[in-house]
């Protein structure tokens, strides 16, 4: 089998609840995402999808994307998208680093490997180990009001698990954090989620000030070294987030132990190829693990549903429905969400049926 034709479309996702609000300011109002379709010769296509959040959270941006894809697509052409470890090689050899811009491309290649073998994409991750993984939701900045009213809102509608977002003003965060605390019932999961946006200084002033509150800290400080100094005094558990970009950052992280669970980020790390590397040997050295993105629709979300429920569920903290948060649609169906878990489609690859004609019209394509 050999890739005959590549195309990609750029769509804009508004989001649901109107502007993403995370520290230091820094807002979205859509997701701008790339999706992929990469076509063999059998005349099976597969599907890949990356979205940054805006041009603030990750060494990405949407115009970067748009145009770093036509510069690797065409020397995929003619080679065989199940060699999955070698299309990897070849779109490093031929265009270094910026590993969001290849994320798409590999993704496409996993659906279309899948499908080609007829077996859901789950399978070829290591297998199903649950059959749905339970979600979460994001209260994103706000006013006090506006925040407790969203977190009792997501309760209501069966959610569990909250990721409050923090990093802005500490004595501000500190009211944030204890106001949604005091609204959701007992036992409520809570993640405060500082997005890097503190100094290691400013983070030991939250812990300190919300030690009789039960939640997990998440990415306080941008470098390893800073995170690792607020976990020396720390009494609660440490996930990291955008300080893992790659698998010789994560085995940094456990050397020095600065954290108990991870989120692995499919754009960030280059594709589902070195996600689910990374996540392996992750679970190996004994993190709990988060798997998501930056950003998408039902494309990226059957990306992450896929490799969520093929992490072992011991090691498996929760996923997100990001396709719940855009109001544009890009396939006849979805993965599955029921109450506060989330499922993946059925069917071959992603089980994902994309509709081309809600993707407009391709700004690339090369066959």
């Amino acid at each position: 089998m050999q890739i005959k034709s590549i195309k990609a479309y750029h769509v804009v996702q508004p989001f649901v609840d109107g502007p993403y609000r995370m520290s230091k300011g820094r807002q979205a109002d859509a997701f701008d995402a790339v999706i992929v379709a990469i076509t063999a010769d059998s005349g099976l296509t597969g599907w890949g999808e990356m979205a940054p959040l805006g041009n603030f959270y990750s060494a990405a941006f949407p115009a970067g994307a748009r145009a770093g894809v036509p510069e690797i697509a065409p020397h995929l052409i003619g080679h065989d998208p199940r060699g999955l470890a070698s299309i990897g090689r070849l779109m490093d050899t031929v265009f270094k680093g910026h590993p969001y811009i290849k994320s798409a491309l590999d993704m496409a290649c996993w659906d279309l490997a899948a499908r080609a073998a007829d077996v859901p994409l789950v399978t070829m991750l290591g297998g199903r180990e649950s059959d749905m993984a339970e979600t979460y939701r994001v209260v994103t900045h706000g006013t006090l009001d506006q925040m407790a009213a969203l977190a009792k809102r997501i309760i209501a509608e069966g959610c569990r698990r909250l990721q409050v977002k923090v990093g802005g003003n500490v004595h501000d965060d500190i009211e944030r954090v204890t106001t949604v605390a005091s609204a959701v019932p007992k036992g409520t999961v809570i993640f405060c989620d500082a997005n890097a946006g503190w100094t290691p200084y400013q983070a030991r002033q939250f812990a300190d000030a919300t030690r009789g509150i039960d939640y997990t800290f998440e990415q306080p400080c941008t470098t390893i070294e800073e995170n690792m100094s607020v976990r020396r005094m720390l009494d609660k558990p440490m996930v990291l987030d955008e300080s893992v970009t790659s698998l010789e950052e994560m085995l940094e992280i456990h050397r020095l132990g600065a954290a108990d669970g991870l989120t692995l980020k499919i754009s960030r790390l280059g594709g589902v190829t070195k996600t689910r590397q990374i996540r392996d040997v992750a679970v190996d050295l004994g993190f709990m693990i988060t798997v998501e993105d930056t950003g998408g629709a039902e494309i990226d979300t059957a990306a992450m549903a896929h490799l969520s429920l093929s992490t072992p569920q011991e090691r498996r903290l929760h996923a997100i429905a990001f396709h719940e948060w855009v109001t544009v649609r890009t396939a006849f169906n979805a993965p599955p969400v029921t109450g506060s878990h989330m499922g993946i489609p059925d069917g071959p690859g992603l089980g994902i049926d994309v509709d081309p004609s809600l993707l407009g019209k391709p700004f690339f394509e090369i066959g």
